[in-house]
């Protein structure tokens, strides 16, 4: 079940409603854990079973990490904790990605290929490990205490509107509002109008851009050419923009609903003027936990230069291969860091005297590069995408131009997308502010047409995204395969 299926949208979440805000507070925990559980148990069954499991480990690792608090065992037990859950991300994520890669090896060495049956790995595994792991070591640093009620720790483990694709929250962010919180009429207005426009996210812009990419993609190498691999690259660039944070703004909406405030995941990465800058408005929570549990224990960059770049290139890395078991993504982790050191080089001074414009604009197209190899199955493809983008390889009776994945209908979706992946809805509410703040007569007037013109257009776009989804337009969420 996802947030954009009929399913989810006119039955689950309606019930789920009904039930909260038909509870007495004392209950509201234990019948959104319940949600929570059921909502993971529908898409993956018994494999519920691992989420399960990762609560109580963690739990108990927790409790005991409090319990040793002060002595020399607390170091055996976090490590413990950590280990065994990277050790579970391991065995569902990589296992198969490790035995391919070795067997080559093996065989050299006359040793039998390890056999291993394909295994599935459980959807958001990524996300609720890290948040395990977080919570163990916040604890440790003493930054936060441990859970007392396990119902507690279960909810923000399993947290339904995060539990597939983040963000990723830190326990100190939900431990006060699990314990007391408050609904509002204005939270349920905030928290559904962010829904929607997430949903509008996925569904309107989304969803069709990722029809665009998807059929130039699969094309076969002889009807590519040069203007459909960037018209490809484009269209994903923007797909994948528009899905994950549209799904980031249904998770944030939703959890506003119950009263829960989560952390904003998405600050308009792509008016960025740098890779670095790209990072701190691009999966804030992601990238902030591995400044915070991977950079800077590794020494972040107070070890000098050469050690500050080792460190960064390590993190990509690993940034890389947590989004999947491939080389295609070990590699675009990898990019990044490239990036990342080139701009902490002496080069970077020179590429700060560009006019702020071709920064923004240079930055754009290194990150489009780079979704290309995220996007790409296997190392050929990307790299034959990218010597048609450098026009080094062009193949005769390939498409001249991309005319036919354009109508007019695909031409407004694309036009919209770049238009509103720049800040173009603060800079709204900017002047909303500045209208409103103007006493006068019309004050009253103004406020009231504005409001109105909001809720029309919120209606509007519900509207259309459910006529889309009625009509079967689905595509599921890019980051549920991480």
């Amino acid at each position: 079940m996802i947030f954009s299926s009929i399913t989810f949208l006119f039955f689950f979440l309606p019930g789920v409603l009904l039930l909260i805000f038909s509870t007495p507070r004392r209950l509201q925990n234990s019948l959104l854990l319940i949600a929570s559980l059921l909502f993971y148990a529908w898409g993956e069954g018994i494999y519920l079973l691992a989420l399960l499991a990762s609560i109580l480990t963690n739990f108990l690792c927790g409790q005991m990490l409090e319990s040793h608090e002060g002595r020399g065992s607390s170091r055996a037990i976090l490590i413990f904790g950590v280990v065994l859950n990277i050790a579970m991300l391991a065995f569902f994520k990589y296992a198969n990605f490790i035995a391919d890669n070795l067997n080559p090896f093996l065989l050299s060495l006359h040793v039998p290929k390890l056999t291993l049956d394909p295994i599935h790995r459980p959807i958001g595994i990524s996300f609720f490990t890290f948040q395990a792991i977080s919570y163990l070591v916040d604890i440790s640093r003493r930054q936060v205490k441990p859970a007392r009620n396990p119902l507690d720790f279960a909810l923000y483990l399993s947290f339904f509107p995060v539990i597939l694709a983040g963000p990723i929250l830190r326990y100190p962010q939900l431990a006060k509002e699990l314990r007391s919180r408050h609904s509002s009429i204005d939270g349920l207005a905030e928290g559904a109008q962010r829904f929607i426009l997430g949903l509008a996210k996925k569904v309107l812009l989304a969803n069709p851009l990722a029809l665009i990419a998807d059929q130039i993609f699969a094309l076969p190498g002889p009807e590519l050419s040069p203007s459909l691999a960037w018209l490809a690259a484009l269209c994903y660039t923007l797909q994948i923009y528009f899905d994950f944070s549209g799904y980031s703004d249904m998770a944030i909406g939703l959890a506003r609903l119950f009263g829960f405030h989560l952390p904003e995941n998405f600050n308009y990465p792509y008016i960025s003027r740098s890779i670095r800058e790209f990072w701190r408005r691009w999966h804030i929570t992601l990238s902030s936990w591995l400044r915070d549990y991977l950079y800077i224990p590794l020494g972040g960059s107070r070890q000098g230069t050469l050690r500050t770049f080792l460190n960064l290139l390590i993190v990509f890395l690993l940034c890389g291969l947590w989004h999947g078991a491939s080389w295609t993504f070990i590699l675009w982790g990898l990019y990044h860091g490239f990036f990342l050191v080139v701009e902490r080089s002496r080069l970077e001074k020179w590429r700060q005297r560009l006019w702020p414009p071709l920064q923004q604009a240079q930055t754009f197209l290194v990150i489009m590069v780079g979704w290309v190899l995220f996007r790409s199955e296997t190392l050929a493809e990307a790299f034959r995408f990218f010597s048609l983008m450098a026009g080094v390889k062009t193949l005769p009776g390939g498409h001249s131009a991309p005319a036919q994945f354009l109508d007019s209908k695909a031409q407004l979706e694309l036009a919209m997308a770049l238009l509103f992946s720049l800040p173009i809805l603060p800079a709204l509410g900017r002047w909303k502010a500045t209208i409103l703040a103007k006493p006068g007569q019309l004050h009253h007037w103004l406020d009231a047409i504005i409001h109105l013109t909001q809720l029309a257009v919120l209606a509007g776009l519900l509207y259309f995204a459910t006529i889309s989804l009625a009509a079967g337009a689905y595509s599921p969420f890019i980051y549920l395969k991480f």
